[in-house]
């Protein structure tokens, strides 16, 4: 009996295994420190508890930011229920304080769904320019919004205090450009690192798990 029939599908099926597991630890032996990714040293703490912290650290005044905004937003909304997606704005310089306050407000005020896209569409779509705060209360007004409520909230102390703690965390990260996302407080990629959007969502999700091991003792 020929059992060369039976055994050339067997067989390559086996193979084919084989080959297919070894891509998948080949990509994830690819995340290189010092290449896709930093090490934070020191690692920094997480607001998320027993959350896996995915931290974006962003400004509306950068265009890659803007750039990034519809995938990052798309990959956040299909985390798992232990990983929580947060966002830091970042503050390298004084006018984009005023940025950040926004940001603050908008999260304040419930207003982050509805306002943080439009908010990017006008700088960079629209090329609209917020040359101080009434340029700002303005647009946030024209968006349905009471003018003396965003006010309010905007000059607070708890915003305030939010965007100092802000500034101060820009320089704990060790960030020299945004977007860049922070895992866990203790990993940093960017699509620099990285060299696509695709390839920064492939990193985001290996170290992921890497914190998820890490966190479980593993």
């Amino acid at each position: 009996m020929n059992f060369t029939p039976f055994f050339r599908p067997f067989f390559l099926r086996i193979f084919l295994a084989i080959a297919l597991s070894l891509v998948g630890f080949t990509a994830a032996a690819d995340l290189r420190p010092g290449k896709e990714y930093e090490l934070l040293s020191p690692p920094q703490a997480v607001e998320t508890g027993k959350k896996i912290e995915v931290l974006e650290i962003f400004s509306y005044a950068c265009s890659h930011c803007f750039d990034l905004e519809a995938d990052i937003s798309k990959w956040a909304k299909q985390l798992p229920n232990d990983v929580e997606f947060r966002r830091l704005p970042a503050i390298f310089r004084a006018d984009w304080t005023p940025l950040a306050k926004v940001f603050y407000t908008f999260e304040a005020m419930g207003l982050t769904e509805r306002l943080n896209g439009e908010f990017f569409n006008a700088i960079h779509v629209r090329h609209t320019r917020f040359a101080d705060d009434n340029a700002i209360f303005d647009w946030v007004e024209k968006q349905g919004i009471p003018r003396k409520s965003f006010i309010d909230n905007y000059s607070s102390f708890s915003t305030q205090s939010k965007t100092l703690r802000a500034k101060q965390l820009t320089q704990a990260y060790g960030i020299s450009g945004v977007p860049t996302v922070i895992v866990d407080g203790k990993y940093r990629t960017s699509v620099s690192n990285t060299g696509s959007h695709a390839g920064l969502m492939s990193a985001l999700d290996q170290l992921i798990k890497r914190a998820r091991q890490e966190r479980a003792g593993n």
